[in-house]
């Protein structure tokens, strides 16, 4: 059996991954259509910085989030005197480093999935007279339902097997900031190696119930 420090980590992952992809569907979407459409150099810049995390060591994203999430920057510092409470070490600031290094795995999915939408229907739809909010709830949403979902599920599997950011950015505080990723590495420097088999069971387990149902609908006619 886990024991009860080891169960906090799985939870708090599964809390940290829940609220990562809840909040980067609702950031990546509109995101990923303005640079589908946008031609501007502004975009493709951005673009850039969104496939960052694709291929920046997790330690150089994590350092330089940690340094912006100090009290003696202007972000940390903004964030302190807003909430009371510092950024770095806290699950908020693994949230927000979360949301980075978990971006391009929602945004890329999405701009996939609106370059294969036929935006002649969008056009026939404003003719008529349907609003914005109607076109994305009557259209977009509906023949893009597959892309939505394969960016839900691949933000939030990555976010379940972060290590170097969080590390960096939250520390290893149990029950505040320690992941599951960080509770397995604690256990094999501890010599614990049956608690980190039964936590990284646990975690494959987990893993494969959240990306199964991507690759079985694939199966369904």
């Amino acid at each position: 059996m886990l024991s009860a420090s080891a169960w906090q980590a799985v939870g708090l992952t599964l809390q940290l991954a829940a609220v990562t992809t809840l909040l980067l569907m609702l950031l990546a979407a509109p995101l990923a259509w303005w640079l589908h459409h946008s031609r501007s150099l502004g975009a493709r810049i951005i673009e850039v910085c969104v496939a960052l995390p694709l291929v920046l060591p997790p330690t150089v994203i994590g350092f330089y989030l940690l340094l912006a999430f100090s009290p003696n920057h202007w972000f940390g510092a903004q964030w302190l005197s807003a909430t009371g409470q510092p950024l770095a070490f806290s699950f908020s600031g693994l949230v927000i480093g979360s949301m980075i290094y978990s971006l391009p795995f929602v945004v890329q999915p999405l701009q996939t999935a609106f370059a294969q939408l036929d935006h002649k229907l969008l056009d026939m739809a404003r003719v008529q007279g349907l609003s914005l909010w109607g076109r994305g709830k009557h259209i977009i949403l509906p023949l893009c339902a597959r892309g939505f979902i394969g960016a839900a599920v691949l933000g939030f599997a990555h976010t379940l097997g972060e290590f170097g950011v969080v590390l960096m950015i939250g520390g290893n505080l149990p029950g505040e900031t320690q992941v599951a990723s960080i509770a397995i590495f604690d256990a094999v420097e501890g010599l614990n190696y049956g608690e980190a088999h039964r936590l990284s069971l646990v975690m494959l387990a987990i893993a494969v119930l959240a990306i199964a149902p991507l690759y079985l609908r694939r199966s369904r006619p």
